[in-house]
């Protein structure tokens, strides 16, 4: 049997996925119930096989390849994989510039 890595949500991710659920949710409650259940069942996967994402490819061009990324159309689970542990570090709209999101939430901490 497998290692089982623990999931560690970031607070920013967590705040990602409350806006994307109550977004949804003012359209179609169920569609956004749907939603939550798809993104939480994939990134539960992450316990068994946490380095199946792929590294994220405009930070790879950069040399930076702790984070990687699971694609759950048109979502991207951002994460990094640290000892036994997988952090969720953001959820971002793949229809968005990946390094314009990132530097939003830069300034936001700020």
């Amino acid at each position: 049997m497998g290692q089982n890595f623990k999931v560690i949500w970031a607070k920013s991710a967590v705040d990602d996925f409350e806006e994307i659920i109550d977004y949804m949710a003012q359209d179609s409650p169920l569609t956004a119930r749907k939603l939550f259940t798809q993104i939480k069942t994939k990134i539960e996967t992450l316990r068994s096989s946490p380095h199946r994402g792929r590294h994220i490819p405009e930070l790879q061009k950069q040399g930076i390849l702790i984070y990687r990324e699971l694609i759950i159309p048109p979502w991207r689970v951002m994460y990094k994989v640290y000892e036994n542990k997988v952090y969720i570090m953001a959820i971002i709209d793949s229809r968005r510039n990946v390094e314009d999101v990132l530097l939003e939430k830069l300034i936001k901490k700020k």
